[in-house]
This record gives structure tokens, C-alpha cells and sequence, in this order.
């Protein structure tokens, strides 16, 4: 007789990544991206995988990753230890290219259907970063400003549960370069608040 040693959490991102929900909307199909363990301290909820992170199936495997993980101090082998850090961005499969430049937004069934489940199975998270302006619609709902950047300038008004920071995207150089603040201020505190977060 043989058992199923699943844990819960194990079996719904089993479930999560068959997921074909909006399969006929998806230019390069459903590929659903995610990463957690149940242990995981840290969340980082981003917008949706791009071509190259649907294509190698490694989220943040790009140079936005590339900048998120400079912001945080830490390496890629600690970065994609799953049983530290998990990673659930607001889609979870590439949403297509927007013809006004840049990706389309992240399609709202992956919310809508997952994340509350996902987040029921990790009650060990005590920080989640933000990462732009859809992650931030969805965890701080009303309590988010008019705008990203004022947001993000009022970063210490949602800690410690949460961080909000722009999207790493290199697109958004300018708006970095714009305000010298979130590198003075809002980087040093991500990366005490993640080495202390590592270290317990």
C-alpha cells in the first residue's frame, strides 16, 4: 500500500502549475511560475515572467532579477532557496507583449484563483516585497498612495510586513536615477531587514 507524502502545500502547487485557466489567452501557453515551501520567511510578489523567464521555467532569471537581487544582498543560490524565499508574482505565466511597448499586465485569474490559497500555506512569511504596481494594488489595497513613487516614498508606513519598491526592471533606470532616495534609503533597510531575515 503505498501513501501519498505530499505536504498541502506540495499538492496545490502541483495543481497550480497544471493550471490552463486562461490557456487560449497566453501567446506562448500556460507555463505557471512559482516557487515556496512552507518554511519560506520572505515573499516577493512581482508582475508576471517575461520570454526569458517563461522560456528557462527560473523566475527573475533576467536583469531585473539580476537588480532585485543586488537591492536585497543576496546571491542566487540564496535567492531561489525556496525553503527561505518564496516567489509568487501577481501572474504566473508570460502575458504577452503589449504593442504600446513593454509586457501586458498580469492576467487577474492567477489572483483570483491561487494566491489567497497560496498564502494560506505560508504562515512563516514575515516580509513581502512588493515588487510595482500591481503587487501593490493587490496586498495594500486602499492603504496604497495615488501613485507608485508616492508609495514607495512611504515605504516605512507598511512595515515591517511589507516592502513596496518599484519594479526592477531596467525600464525603470530613469525613474531610480529620479529619486536617489529609494537607494539611500529604502535599499539599506531591504538589506538588513533580509540578512536578519536569513539569518533566524
Amino acid at each position: 500500500m503505498t501513501t501519498n507524502s505530499k505536504t498541502p502545500l506540495e499538492s496545490l502547487l502541483r495543481e497550480v502549475r497544471a493550471c490552463r485557466i486562461c490557456e487560449a489567452e497566453l501567446p506562448l501557453g500556460p507555463r505557471p511560475i512559482v516557487r515556496a515551501q512552507a518554511s519560506a520567511r520572505i515573499l516577493i510578489v512581482g508582475q508576471a515572467p517575461g520570454t526569458r523567464v517563461h522560456e528557462t521555467g527560473i523566475p527573475w532569471n533576467d536583469p531585473s532579477g539580476d537588480r532585485l537581487r543586488a537591492w536585497m544582498g543576496v546571491d542566487r543560490d540564496t535567492f531561489y532557496d525556496e525553503s527561505r524565499i518564496a516567489i509568487i508574482p501577481m501572474g504566473f505565466c508570460y502575458p504577452g507583449r503589449n504593442p504600446k511597448g513593454g509586457d501586458l499586465p498580469p492576467r487577474k485569474e492567477c489572483a483570483e484563483h491561487w494566491i489567497a490559497q497560496l498564502l494560506e500555506h505560508l504562515p512563516n512569511i514575515s516580509l513581502t516585497i512588493l515588487s510595482g504596481q500591481y503587487a501593490q494594488r493587490q496586498y495594500l489595497d486602499r492603504n496604497r498612495r495615488d501613485t507608485l513613487t508616492e508609495t514607495v516614498r512611504n515605504w516605512r508606513d507598511y512595515t515591517p510586513r511589507y516592502l513596496p519598491t518599484p519594479h526592477p526592471s531596467p525600464r525603470n533606470t530613469h525613474w531610480l536615477q529620479r529619486n536617489p532616495w529609494f537607494d539611500d534609503e529604502v535599499v539599506p533597510y531591504m538589506r538588513r531587514r533580509v540578512s536578519k531575515l536569513l539569518d533566524n
